[in-house]
């Protein structure tokens, strides 16, 4: 997570055309869901996992500009060659002055959306912890963009606990166009950069109690090329996700978080859930330690097999049910007795989602070698606390099932019901 998308993550979102640029790492990494009716879902190896082909949104965390607290404010520039104006800003900000409507660009009203949907997650997340409160830490891009990173740390229930969202306008450089031309013909070769635009939500918690599972979600929107006199973009989609890391593993838990979120993918395309839960198995894989992060959920990215104003609902019925998939789990497990020996493995199996993040995952890498990237977003999503031992070897009898579901992901619910 990075943010654009871990994901992990704080946002965690140029998908494709972030991860274009670092052409001699490219790999087969399947990313488009074209023709999504008729063709078989790409799919993406494990090895491809491990290519530094990143995402943007899931590594710049932001919120809700209207929260009640009064963030400071940080400038973010980026290089000078880098600066150029994009009509797109402006036009955006006297758009948003005015007020949005059903036929507002869909960047803008993604943008919304995230900010309402930060606000409402952090309210409820502050409500369960009983004591920790959010920090909000708002930044500006002189570009054109803005975003807020809300951490809540050293809380009753949470030891750490972001939510972030990012609205960044930028320029593609022309190597990076020319790559994606393969997978958008209606892209034109040029020798100029092209403008790009990624709004995204992220969101990672981790739990005092080991009993209690690490969750993760974010959700993303990318579009490139100046807009038209009617504000359509020459090519945008969507992507995102969500997923489950579990320390002690409860089955009713993996099957309540994964039923949520099936019967969101199932209003909107019954297929949905099945490809996605698969390519999630696939993304949050570890190559070296031969594992899974975690009990897996859904990952899809490139989305655009259907109409703008289709995903837009289906990305907000998955961004709508995360309350609903993780609350009632942490209610049952926050206030659970633990012995030390819990709380060593839960050390240990935060090593792992460490390892996942800052080795695999696209997000926090493409944040880190982004100029001037906010490094403390792009980190936000790493545990307060984690723990190496040389030569561990699991209590299979406490922790046999666990291991046996990371290193072979198990189907939690029917695909068919």
């Amino acid at each position: 997570m990075a943010h654009l998308a871990r994901s992990t993550t704080p946002l965690w979102c140029l998908s494709r055309a972030a991860r274009l640029p670092l052409k001699s790492s490219w790999s087969r990494q399947a990313r488009q869901l074209r023709a999504y009716s008729s063709a078989p879902m790409p799919k993406p190896s494990p090895s491809t996992t491990s290519a530094t082909a990143l995402t943007f949104l899931a590594a710049v965390a932001a919120g809700a500009a209207y929260w009640s607290q009064t963030p400071a404010v940080v400038e973010c520039e980026a290089p000078k060659s880098e600066r150029k104006p994009i009509i797109t800003v402006e036009m955006d900000r006297k758009t948003k002055l005015e007020g949005l409507t059903e036929d507002s660009p869909m960047r803008l009203r993604m943008e919304a959306y995230n900010k309402r949907l930060q606000a409402e997650i952090t309210a409820e997340i502050e409500k369960l912890d009983g004591q920790g409160k959010f920090k909000v830490d708002q930044w500006n891009r002189v570009e054109g963009g803005d975003g807020i990173s809300m951490v809540l740390q050293g809380g009753k229930v949470f030891e750490k606990a972001g939510v972030g969202v990012s609205v960044v306008y930028g320029m593609l450089p022309p190597a990076a166009v020319a790559q994606m031309r393969a997978q958008h013909p209606n892209v034109k070769a040029t020798s100029e950069p092209v403008p790009f635009f990624a709004t995204g939500i992220s969101c990672v918690m981790h739990p005092h109690n080991p009993n209690a599972p690490t969750v993760h979600f974010n959700y993303r929107y990318f579009e490139m090329g100046e807009p038209d006199k009617d504000g359509n973009p020459v090519s945008w989609w969507f992507g995102g996700g969500c997923d489950l890391t579990p320390a002690i593993l409860y089955e009713e838990d993996a099957v309540h978080f994964h039923r949520v979120i099936k019967e969101a993918c199932d209003r909107h395309d019954p297929r949905y859930y099945k490809d996605f839960k698969k390519w999630c198995d696939e993304y949050f894989y570890i190559p070296h330690r031969g594992e899974r992060r975690g009990v897996g959920g859904i990952f899809f990215d490139d989305l655009d097999d259907k109409s703008p104003e289709e995903l837009f609902a289906y990305v907000q019925s998955c961004g709508n049910s995360f309350l609903n998939q993780y609350v009632p789990i942490m209610q049952k497990r926050k206030d659970m007795p633990f012995t030390a020996d819990d709380k060593q493995w839960q050390q240990l199996r935060r090593g792992r989602y460490v390892e996942f993040n800052l080795v695999y995952d696209r997000g926090t890498k493409f944040g880190l070698l982004t100029p001037g990237a906010r490094i403390e977003s792009i980190l936000m999503t790493m545990p307060l606390t984690a723990r190496w031992e040389y030569m561990h070897e699991p209590d299979l009898q406490a922790h046999g099932r666990l291991m046996e579901v990371l290193r072979a992901p198990k189907d939690w619910i029917p695909f068919d019901k």
